[in-house]
């Protein structure tokens, strides 16, 4: 299995941005898009854990949509062979001072492109 492919690493670079830029602007239908639409979805954010494409969308849908921006740093993609890639990244917001956020998911690519199959959000102390 090759990691990275330049080619794959740069698709997932795009749809990595397009759901940054979908999260700050709380564009719900592009997010729930780059979400696999299966029970077998996970994703367990700052204070929910959430099973299923389902759950996951009726979150985002019921979700606040103020102060969502954010500054990203240390962001790393990884890719698999063609179809497999995790993204980490840590992001920071005015509204959280002295907090870090970490944020991990995992992409699948199928017929309808890259989606996240599994993801994790969670905030800490920046010193830690």
């Amino acid at each position: 299995m090759e990691i990275n492919i330049a080619s794959v690493k740069a698709e997932v670079e795009a749809v990595f941005q397009e759901y940054e830029t979908a999260l700050v602007t709380n564009d719900v239908e592009t997010l729930d898009r780059l979400f696999l639409d299966a029970p077998t979805t996970i994703r367990y954010g700052g204070g929910e854990n959430l099973y299923g494409y389902k759950e996951i969308a009726a979150f985002r849908s019921s979700r606040d949509g103020a102060d969502l921006q954010r500054s990203l740093e240390r962001t790393v993609i990884t890719t698999y062979g063609t179809s497999f890639a995790t993204a980490s990244t840590l992001f920071f917001r005015d509204t959280a001072p002295g907090k870090t956020g970490r944020q991990m998911q995992t992409w699948v690519k199928s017929e309808a492109g890259w989606q996240v199959v599994a993801a994790h959000v969670s905030i800490i102390s920046k010193e830690i």
